[in-house]
């Protein structure tokens, strides 16, 4: 029971962080493994897919009736995103993600760099792109978004919200909202695949989603209420918390435990394809 206290605990926070900048990921799946390090790895990510997407769903549905939402370029976004989150998990068995952090890692510090130094980023909501280049470009980016977070994943959220606002002219609340919609389509497509694989720790999982959801519905109610004020300095403290997650797994010493974990979910992957 202690455990568990303490999963969900860490549910409610990655919930509360995820419903607002995204990045909540990065907090669930490190206290999966250290709670319970007996268990399957699979099984973890399978177990922390669960909790994750009652989080964001619960996100989604409290954006979806507060703010308005481009359906026109988000929905083909997330229908692309589904499919092709599962064919990145699928590549994870024959490509080295670790080949990814170095770029990861640039493109991060560029993100973080260039929302502070453009201090009006994000702040005015004003669509710049055409129905037909929405649609299309919906399409290239749930596709591409869809495999990483298939493949790979951390980071996921942060970078949606920056291309919705940096490409489609969205400000920081509805691009939140917008890659929400996305979020919850690469998520259920994991899912599906952990679940019908048998990777769910139940008991575990679903009293983590429901302190994920309460945290999800706190976070998005402080960013309604906040604005998009409050957003941007949320989105720029995990975007620079994920920069130094990314650097210490490349670069310090934790990059011999992550790409011991990076090994185990390839040769997973290897025998269960």
């Amino acid at each position: 029971m202690e455990t568990i206290a303490y999963l969900c605990f860490f549910a409610f926070l990655a919930g509360f962080i995820d419903s607002v900048v995204g990045g909540g990921g990065l907090i669930q799946l490190p206290a999966l493994l250290v709670f319970l390090p007996g268990a399957p790895l699979p099984a973890l990510f399978g177990t922390g897919k669960f909790a994750g997407i009652a989080g964001t769903t619960a996100a989604m549905v409290r954006y979806v009736r507060t703010v308005k939402i481009n359906y026109l370029a988000i929905l083909p976004a997330a229908l692309a995103a589904f499919a092709c989150s599962f064919l990145g998990a699928r590549a994870l068995s024959h490509l080295d993600t670790n080949l990814l952090k170095p770029l990861i890692l640039v493109l991060l510090v560029l993100v973080a760099v260039y929302t502070f130094i453009r201090k009006d980023f994000g702040a005015l909501h004003a669509p710049k792109l055409t129905e037909t280049k929405e649609k299309l470009y919906g399409l290239l980016i749930g596709a591409s978004i869809g495999f990483y977070d298939g493949f790979f994943g951390p980071g996921t959220g942060s970078f949606l919200i920056f291309i919705f606002i940096g490409i489609f002219g969205f400000n920081f609340l509805a691009a939140s909202a917008a890659s929400k919609v996305v979020n919850v389509a690469t998520n259920f497509s994991a899912l599906l695949y952990f679940a019908f694989k048998g990777y769910v720790i139940y008991e575990v999982a679903i009293p983590m989603a429901v302190c994920s959801v309460i945290g999800s519905q706190l976070g998005t109610r402080t960013a309604l209420k906040r604005g998009v004020g409050f957003v941007r300095v949320l989105f720029l403290v995990v975007v620079s918390g994920i920069i130094i997650k990314f650097a210490y797994d490349t670069y310090g010493t934790g990059g011999n435990d992550f790409n011991q974990l990076a090994t185990t979910v390839q040769q997973w992957f290897g025998r269960k394809g």
